[in-house]
């Protein structure tokens, strides 16, 4: 209801937009008739299922210029005082070299006083899944440039951390908040102990998470599907 109502509204997806391999027909018979109604207010950024077809090829052909530029899954975007970076965590070797480039440069050459970057799989996470060192380096360059927030999924849960540093260790001042939000729609899987950032996780609950981005500032909340009361709430400053 909130995107039918506020026309500034963006939609985020943090990766497996479609199961069980993102071919066309999944994009065209389930993404298109529900959030494809949002279409042209999405940020996408593929996950691991995404590619399931050689070259993502269904999500790349339905996103379109929206998924970035060449096919290669990366993009960045101004909104007001904040840096958006959309990643693509799906890449290895030299291409995986050529995006942490162009991060590096979209990092050293911005203005904005907020920062929020995502990708699919989570650097740290609780989840069946863990952690994931693929975009640890990523990481690493966004904490350097005091990175404000850093979405991910992959795990089907709902984990909120505490902000952390570089090296993964808790640090109110200077980190990154991260978020785990794998509860749009696939089955709810797992989860393994908590991690000593984990302030907030919850896997029996589908929905999204809705982010207020202002000035220098912003709230987070966990919005659940109909009949379910889980939530989570709160407020950030940009670093």
């Amino acid at each position: 209801a909130g995107l039918l109502q506020d026309s500034k509204a963006l939609v985020l997806t943090l990766g497996d937009n479609t199961y069980p391999v993102g071919r066309p027909e999944e994009f065209n018979n389930c993404y298109e008739p529900t959030w494809g109604k949002f279409k042209a207010s999405t940020l996408p950024s593929p996950g691991n299922h995404d590619y399931g077809m050689p070259s993502a090829l269904g999500y790349y052909n339905y996103f379109e210029e929206l998924a970035g530029p060449d096919r290669r899954g990366y993009y960045s975007k101004s909104l007001g005082n904040w840096l958006i970076i959309s990643l693509n965590s799906n890449r290895t070797g030299q291409p995986m070299q050529e995006q942490l480039r162009w991060l590096k440069q979209q990092l050293s050459s911005n203005k904005r006083s907020c920062i929020l970057a995502y990708w699919h799989h989570p650097v740290f996470s609780s989840g069946g899944h863990g952690n994931n060192e693929i975009m640890q380096p990523a990481w690493e360059m966004l904490a350097a440039a005091k990175a404000d927030i850093v979405l991910s999924s992959h795990d089907h849960d709902y984990e909120r951390m505490s902000p952390i540093n570089a090296s993964g260790e808790r640090d109110d001042k200077n980190g990154i908040r991260s978020f785990v939000v794998g509860t749009g729609g696939a089955k709810l899987t797992p989860m393994f102990f908590a991690k000593p950032t984990t302030e907030a996780r919850n896997n029996a609950v589908h929905g999204v998470l809705k982010l207020s981005l202002h000035a220098n500032s912003y709230d987070w909340e966990f919005v659940p599907v109909a009949g379910e009361s889980f939530n989570d709430t709160g407020h950030g400053v940009c670093h």
